[in-house]
């Protein structure tokens, strides 16, 4: 098969296209900017660069595609990049591009929270995205993951840097809520199964991770594993969005960002809204174990000055 993935060098996104290379599918990547020598791509990759804002463009890179996975999202907004300019616009561009290409199915990567009236800017935009793709006419698989873990990802990557960095980890708010930490292997199985496979047509399905704990938990783990001590202390919401304000104006990956807040806040074991149930041999069965997080670790060390936007 030939497959298209916005997002394509992003987490979930690289995790699925290797995915699919190994099986020996044809890949085209779709980005914003043209790839250097030094991110050269292996055989069975090509790079197209389109804008989600240009549909003219996507239709061109997913010429000859049998299927699109659209992974690409951001977590902040930042000038031009709004939720709604990426989620929402973004993937009405990428549903008509797709239907112009001739692509038989579109895979959408949604989020476990998502829902229209929330408050949130983020959950709001998501649900946008998923009712575009529902009402598109063409065959689809909508995914909400919850919290989405392994090598190049958000969760350790930053947890682990924090851990190096601070002396503590503050909890967001003063009653914990639960997690499902989801393996990006797990993942990607189902998100092939939908693409290769055809399985899960015209369903949203929720995946989360084959075992629930607390945050707090889990970054103890995270610390035992990086050979860190961390104190653990409480503060409440307000402070966790103030801070997150002030990581996404110096940060070029945020610390926390305000949308993870919300996430944190509420939950991540299980859908807001009614979802298709993942059938047995999909249901993921990854636990948060030492050997999963030591394998999903980036190299140690802290936060340095290169991680601020004004020395990026």
């Amino acid at each position: 098969m030939r497959i298209a993935i916005t997002g394509g060098t992003g987490f979930i996104g690289g995790h699925l296209a290797d995915r699919l290379l190994a099986e020996g599918h044809q890949v085209v990547l779709v980005g914003r900017h043209q790839r250097t020598g030094a991110e050269a791509q292996p055989d069975g990759v090509e790079f197209q660069i389109a804008n989600l804002s240009d549909p003219e463009a996507l239709a061109r890179a997913f010429a000859g595609c049998d299927a699109v996975a659209h992974c690409a999202g951001i977590n902040r907004e930042l000038g031009e990049q709004t939720y709604v300019k990426v989620h929402v616009e973004g993937t009405a561009n990428v549903v008509n591009a797709a239907r112009i290409a001739g692509a038989r199915k579109v895979l959408l990567m949604s989020f476990l929270r998502a829902r229209p009236n929330c408050g949130s800017a983020y959950h709001e935009s998501k649900w946008a995205a998923e009712e575009i793709v529902r009402n598109s006419g063409l065959d689809y698989t909508i995914v909400r993951a919850g919290m989405v873990y392994g090598r190049g990802d958000h969760m350790l990557d930053h947890l682990s840097h924090a851990l190096y960095t601070f002396p503590f980890f503050a909890m967001v708010g003063f009653k914990e809520k639960g997690i499902r930490p989801l393996a990006i292997e797990d993942l990607v199985t189902v998100l092939a199964a939908a693409i290769v496979d055809q399985r899960l047509s015209r369903q949203t399905n929720a995946v989360t991770g084959a075992e629930e704990l607390f945050l707090s938990e889990a970054v103890r783990r995270v610390a035992r594993v990086t050979g860190r001590r961390i104190r653990l202390i409480r503060a409440p919401i307000w402070f966790h969005y103030a801070l997150a304000r002030v990581w996404e104006l110096t940060m070029r990956i945020p610390l926390v960002a305000k949308a993870q807040i919300k996430i944190l806040s509420e939950g991540v074991t299980e859908p807001a809204l009614e979802s298709d149930t993942l059938p047995a041999d999909l249901m993921p069965r990854r636990k948060f174990t030492d050997e999963q997080i030591q394998s999903g670790l980036p190299e140690p060390g802290p936060f340095t000055i290169h991680d601020l936007r004004c020395c990026a």
